[in-house]
């Protein structure tokens, strides 16, 4: 018998993030340090962030229906949600993240 299988750990949700950037911008730097900052202290290692730079890729653009940068897309777990802006006001992210119903 496997023992690793017997003593399964429920599995971590693991989270998908997406960042929508223009360039190297103030806002766009700002952004990835506030989102980088939220997941080490909320989500610890289950979460993968990509950084989308549409100036190199404005074709990625149409998946996710970006109308603005920079833009958070949270594709997993669902509910598929967007966040704009700088990630700056941390409540408000977190509620759209709902990461605020998991935490008390």
């Amino acid at each position: 018998m496997n023992q690793e299988h017997d003593a399964k750990q429920p599995e971590k949700e693991q989270w998908e993030l997406r960042l929508y950037v223009a360039g190297q911008t103030p806002k766009s730097v700002t952004a990835f340090a506030n989102l980088k900052k939220l997941c080490e202290e909320h989500l610890h290692s289950q979460y993968r962030i990509e950084v989308i730079d549409l100036l190199q890729h404005p074709e990625l653009a149409k998946q996710d229906r970006i109308l603005a940068i920079p833009t958070l897309v949270k594709h997993l777990p669902p509910p598929l949600r967007q966040i704009i802006g700088d990630l700056s006001n941390t409540e408000k992210v977190l509620q759209g993240l709902e990461l605020r119903l998991l935490k008390p």
